[in-house]
C-alpha cells in the first residue's frame, strides 16, 4: 500500500524520540511565525522591498567571517542543529484559514512552504557561531530529495508539529531530515518524513562557502550519515544517466517499445504495410499531449525570500497546486498526495519575473498519478526562457484512472 511508506524509516524516528527526551510541551515551542523572524535576524534582511538593496549592500562587509577551508570550523553534532516548531492549528484557529482548502484538511502546499523555511533554519544552527550575530552564509535550498506521506488527509483543526536537524553534511552541501506529527487524542502521530539538500554560499549568494562538518554519536546516527553519503552518490548518478546525455537501457528500450506497439493501428493497413504513422489510442487511454495544464504567476515583493530572491516554498506551492489540478483534471476524483520526489532548484527566480509552469500528467498506474510540473521564467525584456526547477508529484486517485499514452520518442 502507499501509505506504508512511514513504516520504513524507523531510524530517523528513533533518532528523534533520542534527541526529544528532556524537551518540554508544545507551549514554548517557536511557531512558524518565529521560524522566519529568526530567518530575517540571522541575515539581517529588511522587512521592507525599499530597502532591500541596502540590506545587500550590508551583507557584503561579513565576507571577512568566511571560513578559509572546512578544516576550520568545529565539527557539530546532530543533536546541536535538532528544532522543533509547531503549527498550532488546534490551539490558535486564527490561523486556520490560511491553511484551509475546501475538502476542509490542509492545503499542502503551505506545509511546503512551512519545510522550506524550517530546514534554512535548522542549518543556520548547525552553521551558527557563537561570536557572531548574523551568519554570512548564505543558505538556500538546492534539491527536495524526497517527501513521502504516511496519512491521506492532515487534519486543519489539530495541532502540528515539526522536527529536524542536519543528517549528513557534504564540504558546502547539508542534508536535513525533517518529521511532521499531528496531534490527536492527546498523541503525535506521523505524517510525513521530508529530506532536504541545501547548500551554503557566500554573503552575496554567488561562490559556495564552507560549512561545519557533523559527527556521529550513536550507531543510529551512523546509519542515517552512511544513507546521507548513499543519497549523494545516488544524485550524481541520476545526472550522469539524464536521456540527454545518455542512450536509454536496454529494460528501458524494451519498455519504451512496448508502448509503442500498443498504439500501432494493425487493422488500417494489410499486416505488410502497418507503418510507423499509423497510430491508434488504446482502449481507456488518454495520449500524453492531452493530460496538460498551465499556468502563470507574477512574482511579486510579497513572496520573497530572506534574499530577495522569491521563496523556493512559494514555488513549491504554486507547482504542487497546478500538480494537483492536473492530476483532478485527469482523473476525474479527488487526488491525495503520496509523495514528492526530485525537486530541482536549478536557478534563482527574481521578483518581477513572469513564471510560467506546465503540469503534465507523464505516468499512471491504477489509482496513481504520476504528474512532472515544469516551471520556466520569462524575462520580459529579452522574451527569454530559462528553466528555474522541475518537480515531480504521486498522487493517488479516489478511482482507477485511464492510462496515459506517449505519442513521441521525447
Amino acid at each position: 500500500s502507499a501509505y506504508r511508506l512511514c513504516t520504513m524509516r524507523k531510524l530517523p524516528s528513533l533518532l528523534a524520540r533520542t534527541l526529544t527526551s528532556g524537551t518540554s510541551g508544545s507551549s514554548v515551542l517557536p511557531d512558524m511565525s518565529e521560524v522566519r523572524s529568526r530567518l530575517r535576524d540571522i541575515v539581517g534582511a529588511s522587512t521592507n522591498w525599499r530597502d532591500h538593496v541596502q540590506a545587500m549592500q550590508e551583507r557584503k562587509a561579513l565576507h571577512t567571517l568566511l571560513a578559509k577551508r572546512q578544516e576550520d570550523l568545529p565539527p557539530r553534532r546532530m543533536k546541536d542543529s535538532y528544532l522543533e516548531v509547531i503549527l498550532p492549528l488546534g490551539s490558535q484557529p486564527e490561523i486556520r484559514e490560511k491553511y484551509l482548502n475546501v475538502h476542509n484538511s490542509v492545503r499542502f502546499g503551505r506545509i511546503l512552504e512551512d519545510l522550506d523555511s524550517l530546514g534554512v533554519l535548522i542549518c543556520y544552527t548547525h552553521t551558527k557561531q557563537e561570536m557572531q550575530p548574523r551568519s554570512p552564509l548564505s543558505i538556500v535550498t538546492a534539491l527536495v530529495d524526497k517527501i513521502n506521506l504516511c496519512k491521506k488527509i492532515i487534519y486543519p483543526d489539530c495541532d502540528i508539529k515539526f522536527t529536524g536537524n542536519v543528517s549528513w553534511v557534504g564540504r558546502t552541501s547539508m542534508e536535513v531530515k525533517m518529521h511532521m506529527l499531528q496531534l490527536h487524542d492527546g498523541d503525535y502521530s506521523p505524517v510525513l518524513d521530508a529530506t532536504f539538500v541545501m547548500v551554503a554560499r557566500d554573503p552575496e549568494n554567488k561562490r559556495p562557502a564552507f560549512v561545519n562538518p557533523v559527527v556521529p554519536e550513536t550507531p543510529e546516527e551512523e546509519e542515517i550519515f552512511k544513507q546521507g553519503e548513499l543519497n549523494k552518490l545516488k544524485r550524481v548518478d541520476f545526472s550522469t544517466a539524464s536521456l540527454l546525455k545518455m542512450a536509454p537501457t536496454a529494460e528501458e528500450r524494451n519498455i519504451i517499445h512496448d508502448i509503442f506497439l500498443h498504439t500501432l493501428d494493425t487493422r488500417q493497413e494489410g499486416e505488410g504495410t502497418v507503418s510507423f504513422r499509423s497510430r491508434k489510442l488504446p482502449p481507456n487511454s488518454v495520449w500524453m499531449e492531452d493530460a496538460k495544464l498551465k499556468g502563470l504567476q507574477i512574482c511579486h515583493p510579497q513572496e520573497r525570500n530572506i534574499f530577495n530572491r522569491i521563496f523556493g516554498g512559494f514555488l513549491m506551492r504554486k507547482a504542487f497546486e497546478l500538480g494537483w489540478a492536473t492530476a483532478c483534471s485527469y482523473g476525474g476524483s479527488r487526488p491525495f498526495i503520496v509523495s514528492v520526489d526530485d525537486i530541482m532548484f536549478q536557478r534563482p527566480v527574481e521578483v518581477g519575473s513572469l513564471l510560467l509552469l506546465s503540469g503534465q500528467v507523464c505516468y499512471t498506474e491504477k489509482n496513481y498519478i504520476q504528474v512532472r510540473v515544469h516551471s520556466e521564467v520569462c524575462d520580459a525584456d529579452t522574451r527569454e526562457h530559462q528553466t528555474t526547477n522541475i518537480f515531480h508529484f504521486t498522487f493517488i486517485s479516489e478511482n482507477e484512472v485511464p492510462g496515459v499514452v506517449p505519442k513521441t520518442y521525447g
